[in-house]
């Protein structure tokens, strides 16, 4: 199975199974990582937002409209920003690192 690690905003790691299918934010609910959330993945809000290894942020799927109006409203937005809600497990990205922020914004 694949897996992927947040790094936390302290600077711990924490290495997780991540199966196909499930987005970032679903792996991260899953394993008691601290990301909100808030719009359940609906594109409403901000608070999923996550900065992705550079390494790893080119072999994203390009964000859709909607996300970078979403990450606009984000807290500390970083050139590697994404929302943890649209990045979708696969065994191409077995290995990823993403960053969990220390603040989110929620304005929704």
């Amino acid at each position: 199975m694949p897996k992927m690690t947040f790094v936390n905003p302290d600077g711990s790691e924490k290495e997780v199974e991540a199966p196909n299918g499930l987005s970032i934010l679903e792996i991260a609910h899953k394993n008691d990582i601290d990301l909100e959330g808030a719009c359940e993945g609906s594109l409403a809000c901000s608070t999923c937002h996550i900065i992705v290894e550079e390494e790893w942020f080119d072999k994203l799927d390009e964000p859709e409209e909607e996300e970078e109006d979403m990450l606009d409203l984000a807290f500390g937005l970083q050139q590697t920003s994404r929302l943890g809600c649209q990045i979708i497990m696969s065994d191409d990205l077995d290995g990823i690192k993403v960053h969990v922020p220390s603040e989110t914004r929620n304005i929704g």
